[in-house]
């Protein structure tokens, strides 16, 4: 999701959806993006690194290794599902309310164009999902065009019977933003539901780099970049 800081969104009459999840899953009440604007904080997430990237601009390409070609690397699977974009494996910076920026995948010429995938190949049979995926929404729906509430009732509809079954089927999902809106010194929103994971918050600091942690730990995978040194997120 995008461009909200903690307060708006946690606490929110506007996000009765995501406070849900807040309530029967983790609250990460101390997390933070790493800089601002978009696009570097989408490749830290991913890669362990802003890739010296400052601005939105596009397009970039980059053969450093990644959350999805480490997955692959370790026989896992790994797909990013993007609203909007105009085809699989498209490379197009932007297509109506789709925006590259937010889909840091399509910047790594290590992963296949199978990788990237329209949001509407999202499966339905949720056991036929990768290993690990992004949920990208178009600039309508995921906060940055279009108001809280609008996130809030995508994301249920959307991915609200995922949350569901994830909680017993040794899955989880994490619901997090890119960045907040200048007002929270980049504290941004995230919560955790899933198998496992009781009702509760977690007050330690941590960035998108300790998001990237808790993934690449999840899998037994090598700390990319930042990630290596970045605070653990305790989700037991």
């Amino acid at each position: 999701m995008e461009n909200h800081s903690y307060s708006d969104v946690i606490g929110s009459s506007q996000a009765p959806f995501i406070n849900s999840l807040a309530r029967t899953g983790k609250s990460l009440t101390q997390l933070f993006a790493i800089t601002h604007p978009s696009e570097p904080n989408y490749l830290a997430l991913f890669s362990g690194s802003v890739q010296g990237v400052t601005d939105d601009s596009c397009p970039h390409s980059y053969p450093s290794a990644n959350l999805g070609s480490e997955l692959r690397t370790a026989h896992h699977t790994f797909v990013g599902y993007s609203e909007g974009l105009p085809s699989v494996g498209s490379t197009v910076c932007s297509a109506g309310e789709y925006a590259r920026k937010h889909a840091p995948w399509v910047d790594f010429t290590n992963l296949p164009a199978t990788t990237n995938q329209p949001f509407t190949a999202f499966p339905s049979d949720y056991a036929k999902l990768p290993t690990l995926s992004f949920v990208i929404p178009n600039l309508a729906n995921d906060m940055h065009d279009g108001t809280v509430k609008q996130g809030d009732t995508w994301l249920q509809q959307h991915l609200g019977t995922y949350a569901q079954w994830a909680t017993t089927h040794k899955s989880l999902l994490v619901v997090t933003w890119d960045e907040d809106d200048h007002s929270q010194n980049n504290q941004i929103p995230t919560v955790v539901v899933g198998a496992g994971v009781t009702p509760g918050v977690i007050n330690t600091r941590a960035t998108l780099y300790s998001l990237l942690r808790l993934f690449e730990d999840l899998y037994g995978l090598p700390r990319l970049g930042a990630s290596a040194t970045a605070p653990a997120i305790p989700l037991g």
